[in-house]
Protein backbone atom coordinates (compact mmCIF):
# COMPACT_ATOMS: atom_id res chain seq x y z
CA UNK A 1 0.00 0.00 0.00
CA UNK A 2 1.60 3.73 -0.79
CA UNK A 3 2.14 6.09 1.93
CA UNK A 4 -0.98 7.20 2.65
CA UNK A 5 0.25 10.97 2.26
CA UNK A 6 1.53 9.92 -1.11
CA UNK A 7 -1.70 8.36 -2.16
CA UNK A 8 -3.52 11.36 -1.02
CA UNK A 9 -1.58 13.63 -2.98
CA UNK A 10 -2.24 11.41 -6.09
CA UNK A 11 -5.99 11.28 -5.62
CA UNK A 12 -5.59 15.12 -5.15
CA UNK A 13 -4.05 15.44 -8.83
CA UNK A 14 -0.81 17.44 -7.45
CA UNK A 15 1.32 17.45 -10.56
CA UNK A 16 4.58 16.23 -9.25
CA UNK A 17 2.97 13.23 -7.63
CA UNK A 18 1.59 12.87 -10.42
CA UNK A 19 4.80 12.78 -12.22
CA UNK A 20 6.39 10.69 -9.70
CA UNK A 21 3.98 8.24 -9.64
CA UNK A 22 3.58 7.90 -13.67
CA UNK A 23 7.49 7.21 -13.91
CA UNK A 24 6.89 4.53 -10.92
CA UNK A 25 4.94 2.59 -13.54
CA UNK A 26 6.35 3.43 -16.55
CA UNK A 27 9.57 1.61 -15.30
CA UNK A 28 7.03 -1.04 -13.16
CA UNK A 29 9.62 -0.20 -9.66
CA UNK A 30 9.18 -1.48 -6.72
CA UNK A 31 6.07 -0.43 -5.11
CA UNK A 32 3.98 -0.09 -8.47
CA UNK A 33 1.76 -2.84 -8.33
CA UNK A 34 0.85 -2.01 -4.51
CA UNK A 35 -0.18 1.51 -6.27
CA UNK A 36 -2.74 -0.35 -9.10
CA UNK A 37 -3.82 -1.75 -6.15
CA UNK A 38 -4.83 0.86 -4.46
CA UNK A 39 -6.25 2.21 -7.38
CA UNK A 40 -8.92 0.21 -7.56
CA UNK A 41 -12.18 1.24 -7.15
CA UNK A 42 -11.40 4.90 -7.23
CA UNK A 43 -11.45 4.69 -10.97
CA UNK A 44 -14.37 4.55 -14.22
CA UNK A 45 -15.44 8.67 -13.54
CA UNK A 46 -13.48 9.64 -16.08
CA UNK A 47 -13.94 10.10 -19.84
CA UNK A 48 -11.13 8.26 -21.95
CA UNK A 49 -11.62 10.08 -25.32
CA UNK A 50 -8.55 8.39 -27.40
CA UNK A 51 -7.00 9.62 -30.38
CA UNK A 52 -5.81 7.48 -33.03
CA UNK A 53 -4.57 7.72 -36.80
CA UNK A 54 -1.62 7.38 -39.37
CA UNK A 55 1.62 9.26 -38.85
CA UNK A 56 1.34 13.08 -39.76
CA UNK A 57 -2.68 12.58 -39.55
CA UNK A 58 -2.70 15.59 -37.16
CA UNK A 59 -3.48 13.86 -33.93
CA UNK A 60 -1.19 16.58 -31.53
CA UNK A 61 -2.49 19.75 -33.93
CA UNK A 62 -5.98 18.14 -32.78
CA UNK A 63 -5.81 17.48 -29.34
CA UNK A 64 -3.99 20.83 -28.57
CA UNK A 65 -7.93 22.34 -30.03
CA UNK A 66 -9.49 19.85 -27.78
CA UNK A 67 -8.12 20.81 -24.78
CA UNK A 68 -8.51 24.67 -25.18
CA UNK A 69 -11.87 23.78 -25.97
CA UNK A 70 -12.66 21.69 -23.02
CA UNK A 71 -10.65 23.65 -20.47
CA UNK A 72 -12.65 26.41 -21.84
CA UNK A 73 -15.77 24.47 -20.38
CA UNK A 74 -14.28 24.49 -17.08
CA UNK A 75 -13.19 20.78 -17.43
CA UNK A 76 -10.02 18.97 -15.84
CA UNK A 77 -8.13 17.20 -18.84
CA UNK A 78 -5.67 15.11 -18.81
CA UNK A 79 -2.97 13.72 -21.79
CA UNK A 80 -1.26 10.50 -22.17
CA UNK A 81 0.69 10.74 -24.91
CA UNK A 82 2.02 7.54 -26.23
CA UNK A 83 5.68 9.16 -27.93
CA UNK A 84 7.78 6.99 -30.00
CA UNK A 85 10.42 5.57 -28.18
CA UNK A 86 14.27 7.04 -27.83
CA UNK A 87 16.99 4.84 -29.87
CA UNK A 88 19.40 6.44 -27.51
CA UNK A 89 18.22 6.87 -24.24
CA UNK A 90 14.92 4.55 -24.84
CA UNK A 91 12.56 7.22 -23.08
CA UNK A 92 9.79 9.71 -25.03
CA UNK A 93 10.97 11.57 -27.92
CA UNK A 94 8.18 14.64 -26.34
CA UNK A 95 7.11 15.57 -29.59
CA UNK A 96 3.69 15.80 -28.45
CA UNK A 97 4.28 18.26 -25.83
CA UNK A 98 5.75 20.90 -28.16
CA UNK A 99 2.13 20.66 -30.06
CA UNK A 100 -0.14 21.19 -26.80
CA UNK A 101 2.57 23.14 -25.11
CA UNK A 102 0.14 26.46 -24.61
CA UNK A 103 -1.95 24.58 -22.87
CA UNK A 104 0.71 22.57 -20.28
CA UNK A 105 0.63 25.79 -17.46
CA UNK A 106 -3.28 25.43 -17.17
CA UNK A 107 -4.00 24.45 -13.29
CA UNK A 108 -6.81 21.72 -14.80
CA UNK A 109 -4.31 20.29 -17.44
CA UNK A 110 -1.70 18.11 -16.82
CA UNK A 111 0.18 16.56 -20.43
CA UNK A 112 2.54 13.35 -19.73
CA UNK A 113 5.04 11.37 -22.54
CA UNK A 114 4.47 7.86 -22.30
CA UNK A 115 7.75 5.96 -24.41
CA UNK A 116 6.28 3.17 -26.34
CA UNK A 117 9.25 0.97 -25.54
CA UNK A 118 8.68 -1.23 -28.69
CA UNK A 119 5.29 -2.05 -27.27
CA UNK A 120 3.24 -2.41 -29.99
CA UNK A 121 -0.83 -1.60 -30.86
CA UNK A 122 0.00 2.04 -30.90
CA UNK A 123 0.20 2.49 -26.59
CA UNK A 124 3.10 1.55 -24.62
CA UNK A 125 2.74 -1.40 -21.77
CA UNK A 126 1.73 1.04 -18.95
CA UNK A 127 -0.92 3.71 -20.70
CA UNK A 128 -3.63 1.59 -19.01
CA UNK A 129 -2.36 2.12 -15.10
CA UNK A 130 -1.69 5.64 -16.02
CA UNK A 131 -5.23 6.76 -17.21
CA UNK A 132 -6.33 4.45 -14.17
CA UNK A 133 -3.95 6.91 -12.11
CA UNK A 134 -5.31 9.90 -13.58
CA UNK A 135 -9.06 9.01 -13.61
CA UNK A 136 -8.32 8.67 -9.83
CA UNK A 137 -6.68 11.71 -9.22
CA UNK A 138 -10.07 13.44 -10.65
CA UNK A 139 -9.79 14.40 -14.33
CA UNK A 140 -13.01 14.81 -16.09
CA UNK A 141 -11.37 13.49 -19.24
CA UNK A 142 -8.31 11.68 -20.26
CA UNK A 143 -7.01 11.91 -23.72
CA UNK A 144 -4.77 9.06 -25.05
CA UNK A 145 -2.95 9.83 -28.39
CA UNK A 146 -1.18 6.95 -29.78
CA UNK A 147 1.59 7.07 -31.65
CA UNK A 148 0.91 6.37 -35.52
CA UNK A 149 -1.13 3.66 -36.05
CA UNK A 150 -1.57 1.33 -38.65
CA UNK A 151 -3.79 -1.13 -40.06
CA UNK A 152 -3.65 -3.92 -37.06
CA UNK A 153 -2.75 -1.50 -34.09
CA UNK A 154 -5.53 -1.61 -31.91
CA UNK A 155 -4.78 -1.25 -28.51
CA UNK A 156 -6.81 1.80 -27.87
CA UNK A 157 -10.33 0.02 -28.38
CA UNK A 158 -9.82 -2.01 -25.32
CA UNK A 159 -8.79 1.14 -24.02
CA UNK A 160 -10.57 4.18 -24.70
CA UNK A 161 -14.69 5.05 -23.94
CA UNK A 162 -14.67 7.48 -27.25
CA UNK A 163 -12.69 6.01 -29.85
CA UNK A 164 -11.60 8.66 -32.36
CA UNK A 165 -9.66 8.07 -36.04
CA UNK A 166 -7.85 10.89 -37.76
CA UNK A 167 -7.30 10.18 -41.47
CA UNK A 168 -5.64 12.42 -43.43
CA UNK A 169 -7.07 13.92 -46.65
CA UNK A 170 -6.32 11.88 -49.95
CA UNK A 171 -6.51 8.32 -48.10
CA UNK A 172 -8.15 7.12 -52.18
CA UNK A 173 -7.73 3.22 -52.54
CA UNK A 174 -5.54 3.04 -48.59
CA UNK A 175 -8.89 3.04 -47.58
CA UNK A 176 -9.56 -0.65 -48.56
CA UNK A 177 -6.62 -1.26 -47.09
CA UNK A 178 -7.36 0.28 -43.75
CA UNK A 179 -11.01 -0.70 -43.20
CA UNK A 180 -10.28 -3.94 -41.19
CA UNK A 181 -7.87 -2.05 -38.81
CA UNK A 182 -8.78 0.55 -37.10
CA UNK A 183 -11.54 2.53 -39.29
CA UNK A 184 -13.67 -0.60 -38.33
CA UNK A 185 -13.10 0.68 -34.54
CA UNK A 186 -13.47 3.89 -34.85
CA UNK A 187 -16.42 6.00 -32.78
CA UNK A 188 -15.65 9.07 -34.82
CA UNK A 189 -14.07 8.99 -38.28
CA UNK A 190 -12.95 12.51 -38.60
CA UNK A 191 -10.55 13.79 -41.71
CA UNK A 192 -7.89 16.27 -40.69
CA UNK A 193 -6.67 19.37 -42.66
CA UNK A 194 -10.78 20.15 -43.85
CA UNK A 195 -9.32 22.70 -46.15
CA UNK A 196 -7.17 20.44 -48.10
CA UNK A 197 -9.06 20.09 -51.68
CA UNK A 198 -8.94 16.21 -51.18
CA UNK A 199 -10.52 16.53 -47.52
CA UNK A 200 -14.46 15.75 -49.01
CA UNK A 201 -13.51 13.14 -51.34
CA UNK A 202 -11.97 11.49 -48.51
CA UNK A 203 -14.99 12.01 -46.08
CA UNK A 204 -17.33 10.72 -48.69
CA UNK A 205 -15.26 7.66 -49.23
CA UNK A 206 -15.71 7.04 -45.42
CA UNK A 207 -19.21 7.42 -45.44
CA UNK A 208 -19.20 4.77 -48.11
CA UNK A 209 -17.05 2.67 -46.23
CA UNK A 210 -19.30 3.11 -42.87
CA UNK A 211 -22.26 2.15 -45.22
CA UNK A 212 -21.28 -0.94 -46.79
CA UNK A 213 -20.13 -2.16 -42.96
CA UNK A 214 -24.16 -1.30 -41.90
CA UNK A 215 -25.00 -3.53 -44.57
CA UNK A 216 -22.44 -6.03 -43.32
CA UNK A 217 -23.33 -6.07 -39.77
CA UNK A 218 -22.95 -4.30 -36.61
CA UNK A 219 -20.19 -1.96 -35.87
CA UNK A 220 -18.04 -4.15 -33.13
CA UNK A 221 -19.17 -2.78 -29.17
CA UNK A 222 -21.09 0.38 -30.39
CA UNK A 223 -24.41 -0.88 -29.32
CA UNK A 224 -26.46 1.41 -30.64
CA UNK A 225 -24.28 4.12 -31.92
CA UNK A 226 -23.62 4.55 -35.44
CA UNK A 227 -20.34 5.94 -36.48
CA UNK A 228 -19.90 9.16 -38.25
CA UNK A 229 -17.62 11.09 -40.44
CA UNK A 230 -16.90 14.65 -39.85
CA UNK A 231 -14.17 17.13 -41.42
CA UNK A 232 -12.18 19.23 -38.78
CA UNK A 233 -9.55 21.93 -39.45
CA UNK A 234 -8.13 21.94 -36.07
CA UNK A 235 -5.86 24.89 -36.69
CA UNK A 236 -8.57 27.22 -37.77
CA UNK A 237 -10.75 25.48 -35.50
CA UNK A 238 -13.40 24.88 -38.90
CA UNK A 239 -15.25 21.52 -37.41
CA UNK A 240 -14.52 21.89 -33.94
CA UNK A 241 -17.61 22.86 -32.38
CA UNK A 242 -19.44 20.01 -34.96
CA UNK A 243 -16.45 17.09 -32.94
CA UNK A 244 -17.18 18.49 -29.28
CA UNK A 245 -20.80 17.67 -29.93
CA UNK A 246 -20.28 14.61 -31.42
CA UNK A 247 -18.00 13.55 -28.27
CA UNK A 248 -20.38 14.40 -26.00
CA UNK A 249 -23.10 12.19 -27.83
CA UNK A 250 -21.22 9.27 -27.81
CA UNK A 251 -20.18 9.74 -23.88
CA UNK A 252 -23.59 9.91 -23.15
CA UNK A 253 -24.97 7.27 -25.54
CA UNK A 254 -22.28 4.70 -23.79
CA UNK A 255 -21.11 6.40 -20.82
CA UNK A 256 -17.65 5.49 -19.11
CA UNK A 257 -15.25 2.74 -17.60
CA UNK A 258 -15.16 0.56 -20.88
CA UNK A 259 -12.18 -0.30 -20.32
CA UNK A 260 -12.73 -1.21 -16.60
CA UNK A 261 -15.96 -3.53 -17.71
CA UNK A 262 -13.18 -5.23 -20.11
CA UNK A 263 -11.09 -6.40 -17.33
CA UNK A 264 -13.65 -7.62 -15.17
CA UNK A 265 -14.95 -9.75 -17.79
CA UNK A 266 -11.48 -10.85 -18.32
CA UNK A 267 -11.28 -11.64 -14.37
CA UNK A 268 -14.12 -13.73 -14.46
CA UNK A 269 -12.53 -16.21 -16.57
CA UNK A 270 -8.81 -16.19 -15.59
CA UNK A 271 -7.51 -15.58 -12.40
CA UNK A 272 -3.77 -15.22 -13.40
CA UNK A 273 -2.28 -15.67 -10.05
CA UNK A 274 -4.13 -18.51 -9.75
CA UNK A 275 -3.03 -19.82 -13.34
CA UNK A 276 0.83 -18.92 -12.25
CA UNK A 277 0.26 -20.78 -9.20
CA UNK A 278 -0.44 -24.11 -10.16
CA UNK A 279 2.01 -23.43 -13.54
CA UNK A 280 5.25 -23.11 -10.45
CA UNK A 281 3.66 -26.34 -8.73
CA UNK A 282 3.62 -28.69 -11.54
CA UNK A 283 7.09 -27.60 -12.15
CA UNK A 284 9.99 -30.10 -10.53
CA UNK A 285 12.59 -28.01 -11.31
CA UNK A 286 11.32 -25.21 -9.85
CA UNK A 287 10.02 -27.19 -6.59
CA UNK A 288 13.78 -29.03 -6.60
CA UNK A 289 15.73 -25.37 -6.82
CA UNK A 290 13.46 -24.40 -4.03
CA UNK A 291 12.07 -21.47 -5.84
CA UNK A 292 8.41 -19.87 -4.02
CA UNK A 293 5.83 -18.18 -6.33
CA UNK A 294 5.22 -14.59 -5.46
CA UNK A 295 2.47 -13.06 -7.60
CA UNK A 296 1.63 -12.93 -10.60
CA UNK A 297 -0.45 -10.20 -13.05
CA UNK A 298 -0.91 -10.21 -16.79
CA UNK A 299 2.05 -10.50 -18.48
CA UNK A 300 4.14 -10.48 -15.27
CA UNK A 301 5.48 -13.03 -12.52
CA UNK A 302 7.31 -13.00 -9.41
CA UNK A 303 9.68 -15.74 -8.11
CA UNK A 304 11.86 -15.86 -4.73
CA UNK A 305 14.80 -18.06 -3.58
CA UNK A 306 16.39 -18.73 -0.41
CA UNK A 307 20.00 -18.86 -1.11
CA UNK A 308 21.34 -21.97 0.76
CA UNK A 309 24.81 -24.62 0.62
CA UNK A 310 23.01 -26.51 -2.15
CA UNK A 311 22.78 -22.81 -4.46
CA UNK A 312 26.90 -22.31 -4.08
CA UNK A 313 29.01 -22.55 -6.71
CA UNK A 314 33.24 -23.63 -6.04
CA UNK A 315 33.96 -20.33 -4.76
CA UNK A 316 31.40 -20.63 -1.51
CA UNK A 317 28.77 -17.77 -3.76
CA UNK A 318 25.82 -18.55 -5.31
CA UNK A 319 26.23 -20.31 -8.82
CA UNK A 320 25.11 -18.25 -11.86
CA UNK A 321 23.15 -21.19 -13.30
CA UNK A 322 20.84 -21.10 -10.06
CA UNK A 323 20.72 -16.92 -10.57
CA UNK A 324 18.98 -17.59 -14.23
CA UNK A 325 16.92 -20.43 -13.41
CA UNK A 326 15.66 -18.28 -10.92
CA UNK A 327 15.14 -15.68 -13.45
CA UNK A 328 14.46 -18.37 -16.03
CA UNK A 329 11.50 -19.08 -14.00
CA UNK A 330 9.77 -15.83 -13.83
CA UNK A 331 10.18 -15.66 -17.87
CA UNK A 332 8.65 -19.47 -18.58
CA UNK A 333 5.74 -17.68 -15.57
CA UNK A 334 5.34 -14.22 -16.48
CA UNK A 335 5.39 -15.36 -20.26
CA UNK A 336 2.15 -18.31 -19.67
CA UNK A 337 0.48 -15.83 -17.75
CA UNK A 338 -2.00 -14.98 -20.58
CA UNK A 339 -3.30 -18.93 -20.99
CA UNK A 340 -1.20 -19.29 -23.80
CA UNK A 341 1.77 -21.87 -24.11
CA UNK A 342 4.58 -19.28 -24.62
CA UNK A 343 8.15 -21.12 -26.18
CA UNK A 344 11.26 -19.28 -25.31
CA UNK A 345 13.60 -18.77 -28.36
CA UNK A 346 15.93 -16.98 -26.75
CA UNK A 347 17.48 -15.78 -23.72
CA UNK A 348 20.49 -13.20 -22.46
CA UNK A 349 21.80 -13.10 -18.65
CA UNK A 350 24.17 -10.17 -17.64
CA UNK A 351 25.52 -10.59 -13.68
CA UNK A 352 25.95 -7.86 -11.43
CA UNK A 353 27.17 -9.02 -7.90
CA UNK A 354 27.97 -11.75 -6.00
CA UNK A 355 25.19 -13.50 -4.19
CA UNK A 356 25.94 -15.14 -0.80
CA UNK A 357 23.95 -17.81 1.72
CA UNK A 358 21.42 -16.77 3.45
CA UNK A 359 20.24 -13.77 1.12
CA UNK A 360 16.93 -14.13 -0.09
CA UNK A 361 16.47 -13.01 -4.06
CA UNK A 362 12.95 -11.94 -6.19
CA UNK A 363 13.10 -12.34 -9.66
CA UNK A 364 10.77 -9.71 -11.13
CA UNK A 365 9.62 -10.44 -14.76
CA UNK A 366 7.37 -8.00 -16.58
CA UNK A 367 6.28 -8.04 -20.38
CA UNK A 368 8.21 -5.11 -22.88
CA UNK A 369 6.40 -6.22 -25.99
CA UNK A 370 4.12 -8.20 -27.42
CA UNK A 371 2.82 -9.27 -30.91
CA UNK A 372 0.53 -11.89 -32.09
CA UNK A 373 3.43 -14.52 -32.21
CA UNK A 374 6.36 -13.07 -30.26
CA UNK A 375 6.59 -11.47 -26.92
CA UNK A 376 9.89 -9.92 -25.21
CA UNK A 377 10.41 -10.23 -21.23
CA UNK A 378 12.82 -8.53 -18.71
CA UNK A 379 13.81 -10.05 -15.80
CA UNK A 380 15.32 -8.14 -12.62
CA UNK A 381 16.87 -10.86 -10.29
CA UNK A 382 16.96 -8.49 -6.69
CA UNK A 383 17.99 -8.46 -3.22
CA UNK A 384 15.30 -7.80 -0.52
CA UNK A 385 17.49 -4.41 -0.50
CA UNK A 386 16.30 -3.56 -3.76
CA UNK A 387 20.14 -4.48 -5.34
CA UNK A 388 20.76 -5.48 -8.79
CA UNK A 389 22.02 -8.66 -9.05
CA UNK A 390 21.37 -10.15 -12.43
CA UNK A 391 19.15 -8.70 -15.37
CA UNK A 392 17.83 -11.42 -17.51
CA UNK A 393 16.13 -10.50 -21.15
CA UNK A 394 14.12 -13.22 -22.99
CA UNK A 395 11.80 -14.02 -25.87
CA UNK A 396 9.56 -16.23 -26.58
CA UNK A 397 6.96 -17.36 -29.44
CA UNK A 398 3.37 -17.45 -28.79
CA UNK A 399 1.32 -20.50 -29.90
CA UNK A 400 -2.28 -21.19 -30.32
CA UNK A 401 -1.79 -24.08 -27.38
CA UNK A 402 -3.24 -24.12 -23.38
CA UNK A 403 -0.09 -24.72 -21.13
CA UNK A 404 -0.09 -28.01 -19.90
CA UNK A 405 -3.35 -28.97 -17.43
CA UNK A 406 -5.04 -25.48 -18.23
CA UNK A 407 -7.72 -26.12 -21.63
CA UNK A 408 -7.43 -29.39 -24.11
CA UNK A 409 -2.95 -29.18 -24.47
CA UNK A 410 -1.09 -31.59 -23.79
CA UNK A 411 2.27 -30.07 -24.17
CA UNK A 412 4.51 -28.57 -21.89
CA UNK A 413 4.16 -25.25 -19.68
CA UNK A 414 7.58 -24.86 -19.87
CA UNK A 415 8.11 -21.17 -21.01
CA UNK A 416 11.99 -20.36 -21.16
Amino acid sequence: MPHPDRLAAILAGERTALARAISMLENDARGAAALRAALRGRCGRAHVLGITGAPGAGKSTLIGALLGAFLGRGLKVAVAAVDPSSPVSGGALLGDRIRMGSHAGHENCFIRSLSARGQLGGLSASTGAVVDLLDAAGFDTVIVETVGAGQSEVDLARLADTRVVLCPPGLGDEVQALKAGILELADLLVVSKADHPLAGRTAAELRDMLALRRHGGAHPGAGTWQPRVLEVDAAAGTGLEALLEAIEEHRRAIGCGRRLQAREAEADTADTAALCARLAARDPFVTSLGGEFAGARPGAAEVALAIRAQHLNFNGTCHGGVIFALADTAFGLASNSRGRLAAGIDAHVTYHSAVHEGERLLARAREISRSRKLAVYRVDVERADGTLVAAFTGTVFITGAHPAGEGTSSRSAGGA
